[in-house]
Order: structure tokens, then C-alpha cells, then sequence
């Protein structure tokens, strides 16, 4: 990078971070949603144990979207062309939607499982 844009060759360590940040993040959701299947396994998903994993999963995404926020607006204030700032739009707004739906599931799951321990208790 610092060969081919001097410019930018201060940004290396900075985008490194940022990418190694934003693969802990995904790592983090891939090893939640293992937990979560290895719990719909074992007819275990409507407990508090799976509530953790699925906070886990929001907390990665939330994470992961402030620093894409974040590398967005400087992008945009800094770019030359849209071209960039046009993609880190559309990764931000698909990202905002998966945190969304995320917590829509989360607050699904949390009403299934009291549901669920509601009627453990009736029995």
C-alpha cells in the first residue's frame, strides 16, 4: 500500500487494525451461532443459556457497525470519487439491517422462552 499510494502509506496500520477487528467480530458471531445450533440440538434453545449467545451476536454486530461508521465518515469526508463512500454506504445500511433483525430475533426468542417456562409451570 505505502509502494503504490504514499499518500496513505500512514493508514496501514490503521486499516489493519480496523480488519482484524471486523474478522474478531464475525469470528464472534460464527462461534454464537455454533453455540446456538449445538442448543436447538439438544432441544435447548428457549433457555437463558441461549439469551447470551444471541446478546453476543448483537454486541459483535453493534461493534462491528460503530468502526464501519466510523471508517465510513472519514472515507466520505476524505474521498476523491463515490466510489468507496458508495460501498461503505451500502455495507453500513446492510449491516444496520442484520443488527435489526438480530435484535427483533433476540427479542423473539426471549419471548418464546418465557412463553416456554410459562407453560413448563402450568405442567
Amino acid at each position: 500500500m505505502a509502494e503504490e499510494s504514499p499518500d496513505f502509506a500512514y493508514l496501514r496500520w490503521p486499516a489493519t487494525a480496523v480488519s482484524v477487528f471486523w474478522v474478531l467480530c464475525v469470528q464472534v458471531v460464527i462461534v454464537s451461532t455454533w453455540k446456538l445450533l449445538t442448543l436447538v440440538k439438544n432441544d435447548r434453545i428457549f433457555s437463558a443459556a441461549s439469551l447470551a449467545w444471541v446478546d453476543a451476536i448483537v454486541w459483535a454486530i453493534a461493534a462491528a457497525w460503530v468502526v464501519l461508521v466510523g471508517v465510513f465518515l472519514y472515507v466520505g469526508f476524505n474521498a476523491d470519487d463515490p466510489g468507496l463512500p458508495l460501498l461503505l454506504f451500502l455495507m453500513t445500511i446492510g449491516v444496520t439491517v442484520l443488527g435489526l433483525l438480530m435484535v427483533v430475533m433476540r427479542a423473539l426468542l426471549r419471548q418464546a422462552t418465557a412463553l416456554r417456562t410459562d407453560m413448563e409451570a402450568v405442567i
